[in-house]
């Protein structure tokens, strides 16, 4: 009798027969709880539609509302290095360097004289192109200025179709981040970009630098000036055809068959020197070995 008692109780505790009541409750005790949570995340889903709502109305489509950058813009180099920011070939093996040349095709594409002409408009030199807004009425799409790609010349990829890759004398070229609202320098002093060794630690409290390996360097444009009318950045829907400076440098007689590990900075009587915590911050530091044998 006891089984039979223990095997009846535990049937009725998940379904009553005599109460009609399923896992101890009744069918309108079940539909009240359901109610009840249907009507809670019901208010949930519209408190949080109506949040977002809300905060959507306070954002700017053209510009972020906060932008947490650093004082210091990144800088980087093109043809992209490997994940050692390492460029290494040898000039009669063309496998070792004739990737280069299609990266840097492909890089500048974008800045051919023709594409520039139709996209873009012929500014002023040596001053910001400011396209201010009428109070609440927007001034888009703003316009950008033509980087021309002859204004590279030797790096321009007309006339040396291989850079300098195939006769030891190669093309680097720089570019720094996009900062919307960044206007890189006072006084009309346009910031420019300076390479040179870098100084590397070679043991405990010994340091070097390869100044008697890198040898002559001619800028593109001339003093490897960022010029002004570049300036500023509108943001990327603002400024959809934005064509960002470029400075080239092309090494004329780097020692042959040493690593030569270079630095380059961008100089601006406005932009803070970049911290030693952030390598890319104003700087960009990579290693050029050119192999003849």
């Amino acid at each position: 009798m006891s089984k039979d008692g223990e095997k009846n109780g535990w049937k009725e505790s998940i379904w009553n027969s005599r109460t009609r009541e399923f896992l101890g409750r009744t069918a309108s005790s079940w539909g009240l709880i359901l109610l009840f949570y249907v009507v809670f995340y019901i208010f949930l889903a519209g408190l949080f539609a109506l949040t977002m709502y809300v905060m959507l109305q306070t954002l700017d489509e053209d510009e972020p509302t906060y932008q947490d950058r650093l004082s210091t813009p990144g800088m980087v180099i093109r043809p992209k290095p490997d994940e050692f920011y390492e460029i290494i070939y040898n000039v009669d093996k063309t496998e070792t360097w004739d990737m280069y040349a299609p990266a840097l095709d492909t890089f500048l594409t974008s800045y051919n004289n023709s594409f520039q002409a139709e996209n873009n408009t012929e500014c002023t030199p040596d001053q910001y192109f400011l396209q201010a807004d009428s109070g609440d009425v927007k001034n888009n799409p703003k316009r950008s200025c033509q980087f021309n790609r002859t204004i590279l010349e030797e790096c321009s990829g007309i006339n040396d179709r291989q850079y300098g890759y195939q006769e030891g004398k190669p093309c680097i070229i720089i570019k720094l981040n996009r900062v919307i609202g960044m206007l890189p320098g006072i006084n009309g002093q346009a910031p420019f970009v300076t390479c040179g060794p870098k100084t590397y630690n070679v043991g405990q409290d010994q340091w070097r630098e390869d100044s008697d390996k890198i040898g002559e360097m001619v800028y593109y444009p001339p003093n490897g000036t960022f010029n002004l009318m570049y300036y500023p950045y509108y943001g990327k829907k603002a400024q959809v055809n934005y064509s960002q400076p470029l400075v080239a440098v092309k090494f004329l007689n780097l020692t042959a068959n040493e690593d030569v590990n270079i630095e380059c900075r961008i100089n601006a009587n406005n932009i803070p020197a970049g911290s030693e915590r952030d390598k890319f911050a104003g700087r960009v530091s990579f290693k050029l070995r050119i192999n003849t044998i």
